[in-house]
Parts: C-alpha cells; sequence; structure tokens
C-alpha cells in the first residue's frame, strides 16, 4: 500500500481543491511570520489562526479606504436633482419677495392717497382762481381783505388752497372758480398716477435690458395693467361728480386734448402706435389686425352715441313759441339726457381697458413689457410737448394788456 505522502501529492496533480494550497497562498500575502505547515496534526488549528489573522486584517483594513481605491462620485444624481429642486426654490422665493416688495410700495402709494383725499374731503370747496398782476379784486371785497399769502385763503368756512390758472386773460379782476372736492382729489390723484408711471416705465426700461425670465416678465405686466385700471378707476369716481370736466380734458395738457377721444385716447390708434414697435409673428399680426378692427367698430359705435345724445338734448330744449309754457319739463328730460354722458365715459374705459388687456393675451411677456414701455413713453412726450408748447417764446405784440 503507498504511503499518506504519495497520496497527497496524487490529489494535487489531478487538481483537486486543497486548502492546504489555498492558505500557502496567504502566506505571501499576510507576512512571513506564519509557520509552514509540517504535518496534518496541526492543519485544523493553523486553519482557524489564519482566518483569525485574516478577520482581524479586514476588520483593521475596513477603517477607511485604501489609497489605491479609486475616487467616488462627489455629487449623486439625487443630490444633483435636489439642488436642482434647491435652486428652483429659491428662485421662486426671490421672485415672491420682489412681488410682495413691490405690493408694500403700491400699498404705500394708496395709503398716501387716502391720506391726501381725507385731507381734501376736510373741505367743502376748492378755489380756482385766475390772477394778474398779484392784484386780488372782487364784488364784496369779502376774500381781499382774508388772504394769508398768494395761494392760500381763509374763509368762515376753512382754510383753502389756490391754485394759479395759466390760461388766464383777465383785466385786473379775480374769479372764483368753485371746483368741487372730488375733482380736486381726481387731480391730486392723477398728479401721483403720473409720478408713478414714470417710475413703472424707468424699473420696465432695466428689467427688459437684463435676462429676465418670462414669469418675472408677465408679473411686471400685470402691475402696468393693473397702474391703468386704477386710472379708469379714479375717471369713473371723478365722472359721478362732473363728467363734463372729464370729457373736456381739463385735467390732461393741450396736446393730450388734441388726440383725445370721450376723455381718452382712441383705442384704435393706440394699436397704429404700438404696432410698428413691436416684431409680431403672423399668428399674432392676424389677431392684432382683427382686434384693431373689433376698436374701430366699437369706437364708430360709441361716436354715434354720442351724437345722437347731442341730438336728443338739443331737440329736448327747443324752444316752442307757440306753445304752452314747458321750462321746467324741459330742463328736467335735458338733465336725464346728460346723465347718460357718465355712461358713454365709462363705455370708453371699458374699451381701452380690454384693448390693453386683450393687446397682453396675444403678446409674449417680453412684447407686452415692450408694448407697455412704448405706451407709457408716448403718453411721457405728449405732456413734454406740451409743456415745450406753453414755454415758447411769445410776440410781445400778440400779448394782452
Amino acid at each position: 500500500m503507498a504511503p499518506t505522502s504519495t497520496q497527497f501529492a496524487t490529489s494535487r496533480t489531478m487538481g483537486i481543491y486543497d486548502p492546504l494550497q489555498q492558505f500557502s497562498m496567504w502566506d505571501d500575502v499576510f507576512g512571513p511570520n506564519l509557520s509552514p505547515i509540517t504535518s496534518n496534526h496541526i492543519m485544523i488549528p493553523e486553519v482557524d489562526a489564519r482566518l483569525a489573522n485574516k478577520t482581524e486584517y479586514s476588520s483593521q483594513g475596513s477603517l477607511g479606504p485604501s489609497a489605491d481605491s479609486p475616487p467616488t462620485k462627489n455629487i449623486t444624481d439625487k443630490s444633483q436633482r435636489r439642488l436642482a429642486q434647491n435652486r428652483e426654490a429659491a428662485r421662486k422665493s426671490r421672485l415672491r419677495k420682489k412681488a410682495y416688495v413691490q405690493q408694500l410700495e403700491s400699498g404705500r402709494v394708496k395709503l398716501a392717497q387716502l391720506e391726501q383725499e381725507l385731507e381734501r374731503t376736510r373741505r367743502q370747496v376748492k378755489l380756482q382762481y385766475f390772477l394778474k398782476g398779484g392784484l386780488l379784486q372782487t364784488g364784496n371785497g369779502l376774500l381781499s381783505s382774508n388772504v394769508i399769502n398768494p395761494g392760500i385763503l381763509s374763509t368762515p368756512l376753512g382754510t383753502f388752497y389756490l391754485c394759479r390758472g395759466s390760461n388766464a386773460r383777465c383785466d385786473e379782476k379775480f374769479w372764483v372758480v368753485w371746483v368741487h372736492t372730488g375733482i380736486a382729489t381726481f387731480e391730486m390723484g392723477y398728479d401721483l398716477w403720473v409720478s408713478e408711471q414714470r417710475k413703472k416705465d424707468d424699473e420696465l426700461r432695466k428689467v427688459l435690458l437684463t435676462h429676465t425670465s418670462e414669469i418675472e416678465l408677465r408679473m411686471y405686466v400685470d402691475i402696468g395693467l393693473n397702474h391703468y385700471t386704477d386710472l379708469f378707476r379714479m375717471k369713473a369716481d371723478a365722472a359721478k361728480v362732473d363728467v363734463f370736466y372729464l370729457l373736456n380734458g381739463l385735467w390732461r395738457t393741450p396736446v393730450e386734448r388734441f388726440f383725445q377721444w370721450i376723455g381718452g385716447f382712441r383705442p384704435s390708434e393706440l394699436l397704429y402706435i404700438l404696432m410698428p414697435q413691436i416684431e409680431l409673428m403672423d399668428t399674432q399680426l392676424m389677431k392684432v389686425r382683427s382686434l384693431r378692427q373689433s376698436c374701430e367698430q366699437a369706437e364708430e359705435a360709441l361716436s354715434q352715441g354720442m351724437d345722437k345724445l347731442q341730438q336728443t338734448l338739443a331737440q329736448s330744449i327747443s324752444i316752442d313759441i307757440m306753445g304752452p309754457a314747458s321750462y321746467n319739463t324741459q330742463m328736467n328730460c335735458a338733465m336725464q339726457r346728460l346723465e347718460d354722458l357718465e355712461l358713454f365715459l365709462n363705455q370708453a374705459d371699458h374699451l381701452r381697458q380690454q384693448t390693453l388687456e386683450q393687446m397682453s393675451q396675444i403678446l409674449t411677456p417680453h412684447q407686452a413689457a415692450k408694448a407697455l414701455l412704448a405706451l407709457g413713453e408716448y403718453l411721457q412726450r405728449l405732456r413734454v410737448l406740451s409743456s415745450i408748447w406753453s414755454a415758447r417764446p411769445r410776440d410781445p405784440r400778440n400779448l394782452i394788456p
């Protein structure tokens, strides 16, 4: 019978798995401290010892990454998505903050308007006079004796602020024009509106020069449209007091009155002015042309209604020489006709408001912002032109002495 060592040699030659061969391979890894295997009696304890050494080595090696291991990714896909979400949330937060600041600013302006309106409602009238040569003359001498200084008048009704008329042509006479407090409030509110409009135009111009998102541009467009809505609301309140004041354009400059149509701008002419300032696509151009045609039809209907009202009013106060006296009846009928003027003014302002809103829906936010800026610049230039015209040099021979 062959010896045992011969059987082990045969098994190694045949390639059968031998744990001794595996442990001998670990000798090179763990170092020369391991003793070589000399007999079969110590095989199992030696295996346990080496397994314990391997476990200890593995536990020590797991305390930190190996210096030779490849670098891991610093940011995973999940982290990138989270960072993108955080950036988007921060951007929306900035937009909300900006909108909140603008609301606070708008509230501050409205609060100032209310405070000034409250101050004006304490007075019953506002006096407007035309002054020449610094002399105040009246039939009864009541007002001239109560003048504190130019622009302020003290009466038994209270202290009133006076304003000078720019178109005065008088001969050292003092006319007192009684103006309702509601009209005085409108004049004050309109001055604030014009001042605020300039600020909004400057801000919109700066926004268009920067790379602003569509959402933020739309927010600025909505703020601009709401500003015009505030003007229409103020006009509606003033029309309840004196509709002729608004229809005649006394609250506007002379050049603005030259282009006036029923107390404001003509919507179709506004579209003619704005269209060359904006690059429109074919579909947008068709919609704008359709809107302009609708505006022209509505304008024609309102103009015909005004003409019809004028004819009816003239007929209602016509004199019947041969008929019975009906003066009071005619005046009452005419007063009822005049009340329709307020309705026409409100309809004209409604058409103007709808035109602005329809244009905003047709255009992109960037185009709508440019259109609002062009409209504000156009109205401002009309006011500037009127100021230049009023300050032009005049021939002294044409002045009334």
